[in-house]
């Protein structure tokens, strides 16, 4: 992203569907009235290849993201901070975020782009 709000410039990590799901649940939670945006469906009935369904499933991973980008008090939450620039599994992005880890969501994020995908 190029916005200014992000610590890291570039940042390159790897998430479940699963964590979307958290994810979307986290920012509701504190978005109060302002909409967050769908996930694509999780279809247990899907037609086609398997490679198929793994790209429509990123894409559409890739709009929810970049239409919650669009959001300034989106944009605001820790937890999608570190959800995008770190590796950090979900229960240590918590932790992060409340103060109970042993970095700032600011150091967590620098620290893991100084060290790379190997944190």
């Amino acid at each position: 992203t190029n916005s200014r709000a992000f610590t890291a410039k570039t940042s390159c990590v790897r998430r479940r569907y699963r964590e979307f799901v958290w994810l979307r649940r986290q920012l509701q939670r504190n978005a109060g009235l302002v909409p967050v945006p769908e996930l694509p469906g999780k279809s247990a009935f899907f037609v086609g290849s398997t490679d198929e369904f793994i790209e429509r499933r990123r894409q559409g991973l890739q709009h929810f993201l970049e239409r919650v980008l669009q959001s300034a008090v989106l944009l605001s939450d820790s937890r999608l901070h570190l959800f995008l620039q770190s590796q950090l599994p979900v229960p240590a992005i918590e932790a992060c975020v409340q103060g109970r880890g042993p970095h700032s969501v600011t150091e967590a994020i620098l620290r893991y782009a100084m060290a790379g995908p190997a944190w």
